[in-house]
């Protein structure tokens, strides 16, 4: 147990940051970090990871219960090779970093007009004890916060990591890759809200796609080989 519970928390910790550095949530904590408050920030991400992480965890320790270990293992060495394959092939083919930045930019650039919009119409009705009272709710409730979660939460649904690490907690200790998987989400998290853009600017694209991509087939080689418990 104390050999799985290690293995799924550097499997997890390794695949979480070499995943994460440099993707679309990484940039949008960056951005929202140079605009608002980096705890509101910070917490609302790291939130949302938290819970997207546990999420996949529990969806890879039930599948077995749902389908034969031996499918489940079967399915997890396919991902994993899949993803290796796809993660070479996108660190070699795509532009890198300058099109992630540029689409969350934008996209991130039209959800604040918008907002700053609606804040100024709302501004014209609100009395001082709305603002008062808005002001206690916020202490509570931020909208940077749920800006923060809703951003990371939905931009890492169906994400790359989240499947893998749903593959990860099927075939491995399903709490060691949770610890892993927050671990590396929290790691990289604080390197982007601290200074993500410009981190981002002085690593390779190129570089952390092929060794996420070779760290994959390596997970993809040693599940292959593996001996399957139970099967």
């Amino acid at each position: 147990m104390g050999l799985s519970l290690l293995e799924g928390f550097t499997k997890s910790l390794a695949m979480t940051v070499l995943s994460e550095i440099g993707d679309k949530t990484f940039f949008a904590a960056a951005i929202l970090a140079m605009r608002h408050p980096r705890r509101f920030v910070l917490t609302g991400c790291l939130t949302a990871l938290t819970v997207m992480t546990i999420l996949s965890a529990v969806l890879g320790w039930a599948a077995p219960n749902l389908i034969s270990r031996k499918w489940t293992h079967n399915i997890t060495t396919v991902l994993f090779f899949g993803f290796g394959l796809w993660s070479i092939w996108e660190g070699f083919t795509e532009e890198g970093e300058a099109e992630e930045l540029k689409e969350v930019e934008a996209k991130l650039g039209a959800e604040w007009k918008a907002d700053s919009g609606v804040a100024k119409r709302n501004s014209e009705k609100e009395d001082d004890s709305k603002k008062q009272r808005r002001r206690f709710l916020t202490q509570f409730f931020s909208p940077i916060f749920l800006q923060a979660f809703s951003i990371t939460f939905f931009g890492e649904w169906g994400d790359k990591s989240q499947i893998a690490t749903i593959g990860l907690a099927a075939d491995a200790n399903p709490f060691g890759v949770v610890l892993g998987g927050i671990l590396g989400q929290a790691l990289c998290t604080t390197a982007a809200v601290l200074g993500g853009k410009s981190l981002a600017s002085q690593i390779s694209e190129k570089m952390v796609a092929l060794s996420s991509g070779l760290l994959f087939l390596v997970f993809g080689l040693q599940s292959l080989l593996a001996t399957i418990g139970g099967s």
